[in-house]
């Protein structure tokens, strides 16, 4: 299907029509008994009567054609099962009154407003009530995904979820090519969402992989993905994907604590060799002043006991303690 926009009469030209029809019928009928009462022209007043009944179902067929759109809003136009186009100006419209079709109607999986119900397979959904299936909103909408358990691109299960903006583009598409457009974005979205984590890994798992993209790290590139996906899932539906980010990132419970000890060993091993580096570069500092400056004579077994002694100092843990020699470093 291709949305064809339809251009219709506008509702102010009609309205005048409309709303005589509605006071005339009523004043047309009681005229006629009046004059029956009164035995004036019988036929006269029998026609009379005849014609504000008929009247009547007239006034309520034109009043069905009026229609009235919001910006952002269209009427799609289906006249006995054949689709005859789209109105998306905004405004009072008028159309054949059989192919602007009315009455409640309750869309399943909705997330704007609306009630619970439970499904049959014991799922909770949303019930969201519109004018009509016809009348479809062209505004941009947004849901969050129900928080999905998934295994990574390494096999390691975590915990995902994602928010997805969209926009109705094509109407035709929405409403003959799928069923239930809404529920068909719903469901492809969380499809998309598994399979761009399984496509990728949490984390880095060490720093030699630090160019490999990870759901963590690379946040703007994976959301990139994420909607270039959407994008081609959804066309079929008519809706184009304005934005697609991921909301919630974890690993799963089972296996977090051990992914924390994990990142807490790296943290402290890129730590130590923050803390060994620099303390080799003073120490190489301390020994280059010392011999420059002639400051003391030191043979290659004192400048290591020196070395050593400040590697400790620099690189411990725990405060230094001085130890007192009274003798030499060879007794």
């Amino acid at each position: 299907m291709q949305e064809q926009e339809r251009t219709v009469l506008s509702g102010w030209i009609m309205l005048p029509v409309v709303i005589p029809a509605y006071v005339a019928a009523p004043l047309l009928i009681v005229k006629g008994i009046i004059m029956h009462a009164q035995f004036m022209q019988p036929g006269q007043a029998t026609e009379l009567i005849v014609l504000g009944v008929l009247l009547i179902p007239t006034a309520i067929l034109l009043n069905k054609g009026l229609f009235s759109l919001q910006p952002n809003e269209s009427q799609v136009l289906v006249l006995f099962g054949r689709y005859t186009g789209t109105v998306r100006k905004e405004g009072l419209h008028w159309a054949n009154p059989f192919s602007v079709h009315r009455g409640e109607y309750t869309s399943v999986f909705g997330v704007h407003r609306g009630e619970h119900t439970s499904l049959q397979d014991g799922t909770t959904a949303h019930l969201v009530r519109s004018k009509s299936r016809y009348h479809v909103s062209l505004r941009a909408r947004n849901f969050q995904t129900e928080t999905l358990k998934v295994n990574d691109h390494r096999g390691n299960p975590i915990e995902i979820a994602a928010v997805v903006v969209w926009r109705v583009l094509d109407t035709a598409r929405a409403l003959f090519d799928v069923d239930e457009y809404e529920q068909y974005v719903h469901v492809q979205s969380e499809t998309a969402v598994r399979h761009v984590a399984t496509t990728y890994p949490y984390d880095h798992i060490s720093s030699e992989s630090n160019d490999e993209l990870t759901l963590r790290a690379n946040t703007d590139e994976v959301s990139a993905a994420l909607q270039q996906e959407l994008e081609a899932r959804l066309d079929k539906a008519g809706v184009s994907v304005v934005e697609a980010r991921l909301t919630h990132l974890a690993y799963a419970p089972e296996i977090a604590g051990a992914m924390l000890r994990r990142q807490q060993a790296e943290a402290i091993i890129a730590a130590r060799q923050k803390i060994v580096h620099g303390a080799v570069s003073m120490v190489e500092m301390a020994l280059s002043e010392l011999s420059e400056k002639q400051v003391v004579e030191l043979d290659e077994e004192r400048k290591a006991a020196m070395v050593g002694n400040l590697l400790v100092v620099l690189c411990g843990e725990a405060e230094a303690q001085p130890v007192i020699n009274t003798g030499t470093l060879y007794h």
